[in-house]
């Protein structure tokens, strides 16, 4: 399967991922609005999903993929299938050791996270009581992530990529539902990513069972294979999560500012996350698989071809997703959250943080790009002598900024620390040889880069034209009118040939 195709196939998924995401946030926003129960209910539902992508889905992955990939490449499908199964037992072991000494010591981590929440107040409370109801979550969705590993590096991507879609189905019926809970919705909703994460880990498993990759349960052994991946993993934990790392700093800064911080920071950063889970993660799902099996067979060009074309359908994307959440960022969130308990206020703090996280869209992605270079070749020991730099870089930035900005001032240092990121990513990628900019990529990067600010100078005339319009047609013609002038002047810039893009879509899969 080519990278555009492939691509294209967890982008589709992800992005009826993150639409319903978008209608279970729409839902928050209604019936939680930024006050105490929705701060305490997003620390619950990130200390679950912190450690689940860094070690999960960011980690694991960077160190199972191309391990799995390798061995099924290089010994065939049964020694794969041990060594999946080897990894299955000794997962579960570690997983439910970890849930169990957390929920124990639960308000110890949740003050570890929100210092800011006072020890006696209400939002310390709730927030022990939601998180522990959701930190089961962890073991399923970690779970789920192996047999979604599999199923990537089989080259069946649509089924793990729908998982999410029934975590937001659930959330949405908990929430609908709430009326019937006599705690009210947050508690409603903490439940719902309880269920959620053992409907996941269901749908996944079925999914390995129906191509072939049923796993057996057998006792946890550390194995030379074992060994191994626990040898890239644990430096993988923050080379691969330094992102999500980064998130946690902010909760933790957030936590001192006045209530509703953390609250406004989610919103923004779920908006945010939407073309970063269409663009970034569809890519890099993609690419890691394909890069490990190309290494495999010793088709070094071919795999830096496939990195160039990477970042080149990367940022086609990506950099007009950013300049339209930079132009018109406070008439989305008016348009998609200002109703029910989200006030004018919150639509105001909310789209100031959007648009200093949007500075740094390209980057989040980018990183998704890059980094599989490294775990590829079996190396997660550069990425986390990146990352402890870039952790370093944030806080030194939030620091200097908080005072001034508040959580505008958290999210602007995030962007910034994910850009040292990237250009170190990058430099350390090209003085190994293994990456080199072709002119092709240099020349479209160059027309996307044009035919971005043609659509941002369009977008930000059309938003003050349109002043007064109710939100959702503003929006509606907004997005038409980018879309449609990014679309011509990208092809007319040189950023893009359409054509070349639609016989690759069209392009049967391939070997």
């Amino acid at each position: 399967m080519n990278i555009v195709k492939a691509a294209f196939t967890v982008g589709s998924f992800t992005a009826l991922s993150r639409i319903t995401g978008f209608l279970r946030d729409l839902l928050i926003a209604f019936m939680l609005g930024a006050g105490v129960a929705a701060d305490a209910f997003f620390v619950s539902f990130k200390l679950a999903n912190f450690l689940r992508r860094l070690f999960a889905e960011g980690a694991f992955n960077a160190g199972f993929v191309p391990l799995f990939s390798r061995t099924l490449e290089g010994e065939g499908e049964e020694p794969a299938r041990r060594f999946a199964e080897e990894a299955l037992a000794v997962m579960s072991t570690v997983l439910l050791v970890t849930v169990l000494l957390v929920e124990i010591f639960m308000p110890a981590f949740v003050r570890l996270i929100a210092h800011g929440f006072e020890p006696d107040g209400e939002r310390f409370r709730l927030a022990v009581e939601l998180s522990r109801i959701t930190f089961p979550y962890l073991m399923m969705i970690s779970l789920a992530a192996l047999f979604s590993g599999i199923l990537n590096a089989i080259g069946r991507f649509a089924a793990a990529a729908f998982a999410p879609v029934l975590l937001n189905l659930v959330l949405i019926s908990a929430l609908l539902l709430s009326g019937m809970h006599p705690d009210g919705p947050a508690h409603a909703l903490a439940w719902g990513v309880a269920v959620a994460g053992v409907l996941q880990l269901t749908w996944v498993v079925m999914a390995a069972r129906r191509n072939g990759m049923a796993l057996a349960l057998r006792p946890p052994s550390l194995t030379p294979a074992i060994r191994r991946l626990f040898a890239l993993i644990l430096p993988g934990a923050v080379g691969a999560g330094v992102y999500q790392i980064n998130l946690i700093i902010d909760i933790w800064f957030a936590s001192g500012l006045a209530a509703g911080s953390i609250s406004w920071l989610f919103y923004a950063d779920r908006l945010n996350q939407l073309p970063l889970g269409i663009i970034g993660i569809a890519i890099g799902t993609a690419l890691l698989p394909m890069l490990s099996r190309q290494l495999r067979a010793g088709q070094n060009e071919a795999a830096m071809a496939t990195q160039n074309r990477s970042i080149e359908l990367a940022l086609l994307l990506t950099l007009p997703a950013t300049a339209a959440l930079v132009a018109i960022g406070h008439t989305l969130i008016a348009a998609l959250f200002e109703r029910g308990a989200f006030t004018a206020s919150d639509t105001a703090m909310t789209a100031a943080a959007l648009m200093a996280f949007a500075t740094g869209l390209p980057a989040y992605v980018l990183i998704k790009v890059l980094a599989p270079g490294f775990f590829a070749r079996e190396d997660t020991r550069t990425p986390v002598k990146i990352a402890v730099v870039c952790l370093v870089v944030n806080i030194v930035l939030i620091t200097l900024l908080i005072g001034s900005l508040e959580h505008v001032g958290i999210a602007l240092a995030t962007s910034i620390s994910n850009w040292v990121n990237v250009l170190l990513l990058g430099w350390f990628l090209y003085r190994e040889g293994h990456f080199r900019p072709t002119p092709r990529l240099v020349r479209r990067i160059a027309g996307m880069c044009a035919a971005t600010f043609v659509m941002a100078v369009l977008l930000l005339v059309l938003d003050r034209l349109l002043h007064g319009w109710s939100p959702i047609p503003a929006i509606a013609a907004l997005v038409v009118a980018g879309a449609a002038s990014y679309v011509l002047a990208v092809q007319f810039a040189g950023g893009t040939d359409l054509r070349e893009l639609k016989s690759m879509l069209a392009r049967r899969r391939g070997s």
